[in-house]
């Protein structure tokens, strides 16, 4: 694919998914993305055959972004907390906006039946966002800097509360102070502090 229809797919991706946070998932329609981009529906259908395309395609960018940033920060011998730090503010500002979370949108397209041909998509990308995040925080246990954990446990805990206060923001108004609080004792069960002695 050329420049400028690798452009378009990202002005359609960025497009709609505007619209998957503000409607959910199954309101969205291809006439939506048409209006949403200004293209014509010719030169959508060009692009994308669906919206479950465009969901799909926006899913695996995330994921890949996600895996991508752990993957080049790691390479280059960055401390773990300075990531954990970057992506944990990122998961607080994310949990706080409501308007433009894909949790409804996400909990549509996978409950699905018909989503990957009946493969329970969402638990791959479960794996997938947990292959990353264990990368990491092997990372920071091997350079000292974490705690000994149960990585499973901790991964379940950093995906589950980030997805449900995401979740309820788009329910209701959620108080800064909620993420900030869970952010904070992830924080607290992963970084080792000098009261850990050499022990890890």
């Amino acid at each position: 694919m050329n420049k400028r229809g690798q452009e378009t797919r990202e002005h359609i991706k960025r497009c709609a998914c505007s619209l998957f946070a503000g409607k959910g998932f199954k309101q969205v329609t291809m006439k939506d993305v048409c209006e949403a981009t200004g293209l014509s529906r010719g030169g959508l259908y060009c692009h994308y055959e669906s919206t479950r395309q465009i969901f799909r395609e926006i899913m695996e960018d995330m994921m890949s972004r996600q895996e991508d940033v752990f993957e080049e920060k790691i390479g280059r011998g960055e401390p773990a907390v300075t990531i954990l730090d970057e992506v944990l503010e990122n998961y607080r500002r994310e949990m706080l906006d409501g308007e433009a979370s894909l949790s409804v949108a996400i909990y549509e397209y996978f409950s699905s039946p018909d989503v990957a041909g009946g493969k329970n998509a969402l638990y791959e990308q479960y794996v997938m966002s947990g292959d990353a995040w264990k990368k990491l925080l092997r990372y920071g246990i091997q350079r000292g800097e974490f705690r000994r954990v149960d990585i499973d446990a901790v991964f379940d805990l950093i995906v589950f509360s980030y997805q449900g206060v995401r979740m309820y923001s788009k329910l209701m108004p959620v108080d800064e102070e909620i993420p900030a609080r869970i952010l904070r004792e992830i924080r607290k069960i992963l970084v080792r502090s000098e009261d850990d002695g050499d022990d890890f």
